[in-house]
C-alpha cells in the first residue's frame, strides 16, 4: 500500500509540473468510461411493469380505498380476484406453474406501487409472494409445487403462520404442538395471531414444534388446507391502519396433516422460517417505501394548488426545506431497499441490509405520512382527504416482520461479527 500511495502522489506531482496539453491525455486515460450503472436504475420492462401497477391501483384500487378502511370487511371478493388476473400474486413463479416468471425486484416494484395507493392491499400481495410462493418454491417437493403453485399463481391466497399470542419479537418460542402419529401423520394444536389473509386463505403454512425439549431445531414447517377439520378461523381485527388487509387469529384443535404436507424436513422449519422472514423484511420495507411516496406525493400536490398569504404554500421557503429534506430521504430508503433486493439476487449476504432497509423505510415513512397531515393542515385532520388514513398505516411498518428494536438488534449483531472477523 505505501508503494502504491508513492507512486500516485510522484505521478500527481508529476502531471502537475507537466504542461496542460501533455496532461489532457494522460487524464482521458485515467479516467476511462465507467460500466456501472446507477443503482436506481430499471430495465425497460421493469418501467413498463411500474406504469401498469400505478395504473392499475390509481384506477382500480383508490376508488375503494375510503370505503375498504371505513369498513371491517377487509378488501372485497371481486379485488382480489383482479389483483390475481393481473398477475401480481404470482410474481415470481415459473411460468410452468402458471406465474410470471419474474425476479424479486419485479415483485418489489408491485409491491411499491400498490403501496402508494393502499399499503394495506400490498401486504397481501407481499405476505403471499415473498413468504408463501417463496418457501414453496425453495423448499416444496415437487408434488407440493404442482398441487400448490398453480393455484397460488392463479386464483388462491395463501397464509404465514407463526406469531403467537406468548411469542412475538420472540417468534421462535411458539407453543403450537405437532405430534406425529402412528401413521406417520401430525396432529396439531395451539393457536396463532396477527394471521394475515387468513379470511380468505387456501393454505396456511403453520409453524409448529414436534419437540419443545429440542428448541428451535423441534420446529417444523406444514401446510394446511382450508377447511381441515379442527382448523378455525377467528374474528377480524379492528386495526388501527391496513385495513384493506384482513388480519385474525386461527386455531388448531387435533387438526391433523399428512405427512407429505411437510415442507422441507422435520425440524428444520427454523431455517424455513428465518430464511423467508429476511427476505419479507425487504418487502415491508418496500411496502413503506411506497407509503412514503404516495404520502410524499400528496402532500406536495396540495400545497402546490393551495395558497395562503398571497403565494402557494410550497413556495413558503420553511416547507420547501421540509420536502427537499424528506426527498433526500426517500431517495435514501429507495437506494437501502433495492441494494438489498441486488444483494439478494445476486445471492450474496443480505441480512444486515434487509434489516437497515426495514428500519429506516418504516422511519421515513412515519415521517412522510405525518408531514403530508401537516402540510394539508385542517383537512389533513380530518378523513376527507386520505392523508390521515396513510398516517394511520404507516405505523405497522415498525412492528411487524421485526420490531424496529429488533431490526437494531440484527444490524448491531451483524456489525460486531464484520468487526470481530478483522
Amino acid at each position: 500500500v505505501f508503494h502504491r500511495s508513492t507512486a500516485m502522489y510522484r505521478l500527481g506531482s508529476a502531471l502537475r509540473r507537466a504542461a496542460p496539453a501533455a496532461r489532457a491525455p494522460l487524464r482521458a486515460a485515467a479516467r476511462p468510461c465507467s460500466t456501472h450503472t446507477p443503482l436506481s436504475t430499471f430495465t425497460e420492462d421493469q418501467e413498463v411493469l411500474r406504469e401498469a401497477v400505478r395504473k392499475f391501483a390509481e384506477e382500480r384500487i383508490a376508488p375503494l380505498s375510503k370505503e375498504i378502511d371505513e369498513g371491517h370487511t377487509g378488501m372485497p371478493a371481486e379485488l382480489i380476484k383482479d389483483i390475481f388476473d393481473q398477475g401480481f400474486m404470482g410474481v415470481e413463479i415459473d411460468t410452468d406453474f402458471g406465474g410470471s416468471g419474474m425476479g424479486f425486484i419485479d415483485c418489489l416494484i408491485v409491491i411499491e406501487e400498490l403501496a402508494r395507493v393502499d399499503p394495506g392491499v400490498a401486504v397481501m400481495v407481499d405476505i403471499h409472494n415473498t413468504l408463501i410462493n417463496r418457501c414453496l418454491d425453495d423448499y416444496g417437493t415437487q408434488a407440493q409445487k404442482e398441487k400448490y403453485l398453480p393455484k397460488l399463481a392463479t386464483e388462491m391466497v395463501s397464509s404465514f403462520c407463526i406469531s403467537e399470542p406468548h411469542s412475538g419479537s420472540d417468534a421462535f418460542a411458539l407453543r403450537t404442538k405437532a405430534v406425529e402419529q402412528p401413521d406417520g401423520s401430525f396432529k396439531i394444536n395451539g393457536s396463532k395471531c396477527w394471521i394475515s389473509n387468513a379470511v380468505d386463505a387456501g393454505v396456511f403454512l403453520v409453524f409448529a414444534t414436534v419437540d419443545s425439549s429440542l428448541g428451535y431445531k423441534g420446529i417444523t414447517a406444514f401446510l394446511v388446507d382450508a377447511g381441515t377439520p379442527g382448523l378455525s378461523i377467528g374474528k377480524m381485527e379492528d386495526k388501527l391502519g391496513i385495513r384493506a388487509s384482513k388480519t385474525s387469529t386461527i386455531s388448531f384443535d387435533d387438526l391433523v396433516v399428512p405427512r407429505d404436507h411437510v415442507l422441507g424436513e422435520v425440524g428444520k422449519g427454523y431455517k424455513i422460517a428465518i430464511e423467508s422472514l429476511n427476505e419479507g423484511r425487504i418487502g415491508i420495507a418496500c411496502q413503506m417505501l411506497g407509503l412514503a411516496k404516495g404520502a410524499y406525493d400528496m402532500g406536495l400536490a396540495y400545497m402546490r394548488q393551495r395558497e395562503q398569504f398571497g403565494t402557494m404554500v410550497y413556495e413558503n421557503q420553511g416547507v420547501k426545506f421540509q420536502y427537499a429534506e424528506l426527498a433526500t430521504e426517500i431517495e435514501a430508503a429507495h437506494l437501502l431497499v433495492y441494494n438489498a433486493a441486488a444483494l439478494k439476487e445476486a445471492g450474496k449476504p443480505f441480512i444486515k441490509e434487509a434489516a437497515m432497509a426495514k428500519l429506516y423505510c418504516g422511519q421515513v415513512a412515519e415521517k412522510a405520512a405525518s408531514l403530508n397531515v401537516e402540510w394539508h393542515g385542517g383537512v389533513g385532520f380530518t378523513k376527507e382527504y386520505g392523508a390521515e388514513k396513510l398516517f394511520r398505516d404507516c405505523k405497522i411498518g415498525s412492528i411487524y416482520e421485526g420490531t424496529s428494536n429488533i431490526q437494531k438488534m440484527t444490524i448491531a449483531r451483524m456489525v460486531d461479527r464484520e468487526w470481530d472477523a478483522k
